[in-house]
């Protein structure tokens, strides 16, 4: 998870701080003391954390305090807030040209997963119900051109190159025209990376800069690096004037550093983050989102709007009502499965509910994604009719369906004991449900859960 080491250390500091009815300025220092070093252990730029420290310092010891009943509370509110504004304030929207298409420029070194993050930009833009176009201006790299075209095939997003013997220039000027000609409202312009920074790659994208005149540059960069990424970030903007930038591997990031670094570093706004390896579709970066979970208070916005957009309302509905009817059949187990991995890693998921990050059992809560595609190919190997009456599965079929999914006799066993308990326990909460809640109260819901329950992943 991005900012664990520093997520965990902040909510210590403010923990002690919370349960205090009166805060001395003394303890004000010392907390602020514990900030600066989780901070600094975080790979934040040294400059960014003393002005931070001043300004938390100033308000937590100022007016604000001595109006508060909750002093304790009032600091974590006054490093809310800051965090928010150190990480540009608000959510900076990608611009939208006049007349379309609008235009695009992914610039950054190789390696850091620009080319992948082009594919996820013109995901998100089809998601929003655009027509983007993937121009592949990488003629240096071997295979860049066929990763793009490989990407654009997997997302339904066409790409357009003219191979690796045309200019950059040419490529990007024929590919804007392309997207004239056939109806296209967005061009994202794949360029060429170095290992480092120097002349030639500058120079070469002034050039395309100046033909294809860009709504956006935007500079992807690896979270991973730290210091060195607001470092290139830095060198980038002076040189091309940046609008924004996309941090990519946040997932893998544990100190997020970078993060909490380049818009006071460059002034140049994060707009998008990337996270894992997969063609997901890259996620707006909201400032005010992230402090809140670096403080433990959660993300609950995102977690909702990724609800909405990944899960099927109506499909979700008639889920619920089977679920409460005990109709739930193993196509339904397989089609449900589906869903909850469409919103991503669970373990990410926990980090945007309040107060998760803290439970100890929830923080090291994995899911084995072998057993999770052990469990797929089981039900795959039942037929209809053993599918919606699990009753019906007696031993050779069992013996059968393990053989067909790789698996063993006890395998299957244990998915349909665990699938079995899962029904009844639904069957017994839906009567147990009354209209004002559990008849009984909470001594009602006691002993619901069959003995040694586990879900089946």
């Amino acid at each position: 998870m991005a900012f664990e080491g520093l997520s965990t250390r902040l909510q210590n500091v403010f923990g002690k701080l919370r349960g205090k009815g009166k805060v001395s300025e003394d303890d004000v220092n010392e907390a602020m003391r514990e900030v600066r070093l989780a901070l600094l252990e975080a790979d934040v730029n040294f400059k960014v954390v003393k002005d931070f420290i001043a300004k938390v310092k100033d308000r937590a010891i100022g007016q604000e305090m001595a109006k508060s009943f909750t002093p304790g509370m009032v600091v974590v509110d006054i490093v809310n807030k800051e965090l928010t504004e150190l990480m540009g304030g608000t959510q900076s929207k990608l611009a939208k040209a006049n007349k379309p298409p609008t235009v695009i420029l992914m610039a950054g070194l190789q390696g850091a997963g620009k080319t992948t993050s082009s594919a996820k930009l013109a995901k998100m833009l089809q998601k929003s119900n655009h027509k983007p176009l993937l121009v592949a201006g990488d003629i240096y790299r071997p295979a860049a051109i066929k990763q793009l075209q490989v990407l654009g095939e997997q997302i339904g997003v066409p790409v357009f190159t003219l191979g690796d013997q045309t200019s950059p220039v040419e490529i990007a000027r024929s590919g804007l025209q392309h997207a004239k000609d056939n109806g296209l409202d967005y061009v994202i312009l794949d360029t060429a990376g170095r290992l480092h920074i120097d002349a030639a790659l500058m120079e070469e994208l002034r050039q395309v800069h100046e033909v294809a005149k860009p709504d956006e540059v935007l500079l992807v960069v690896d979270s991973m690096t730290g210091q060195e990424a607001v470092n290139v970030a830095k060198s980038f903007h002076e040189q091309l004037e940046l609008t924004g930038v996309v941090l990519t591997k946040l997932d893998g990031d544990t100190r997020g550093g970078a993060a909490l670094s380049v818009k006071a570093v460059t002034g140049c706004p994060i707009k998008f983050v990337a996270t894992g390896e997969k063609i997901e579709p890259l996620e707006p970066f909201h400032p005010e989102r992230m402090a809140s979970r670096i403080l433990g208070m959660g993300d609950m916005l995102s977690l909702i709007e990724k609800a909405q957009t990944s899960i099927d309302a109506d499909k979700a509905a008639e889920m619920e009502r089977k679920m409460r009817t005990a109709e739930f059949t193993f196509d339904d187990f397989l089609e449900q499965m589906d869903q909850v991995r469409k919103l991503g890693p669970l373990d990410q998921l926990m980090d945007m509910m309040p107060g998760m990050g803290k439970m100890k059992e929830m923080k090291n809560l994995k899911v084995d994604e072998k057993q999770i595609n052990r469990v797929e190919a089981i039900v795959k190997s039942m037929t209809k009719d053993e599918k919606r009456k699990p009753e019906i599965l007696n031993h050779s079929r069992r013996k059968r369906i393990a053989t067909g999914s790789g698996t063993t006799v006890a395998d299957v066993n244990r998915l349909i004991k665990q699938f079995d308990d899962m029904r009844k326990m639904m069957k017994q909460f839906s009567s147990m449900m009354g209209p004002k809640g559990p008849k009984g109260g909470m001594k009602g819901l006691k002993g619901m859960l069959p003995k040694g329950m586990k879900f089946p992943f």
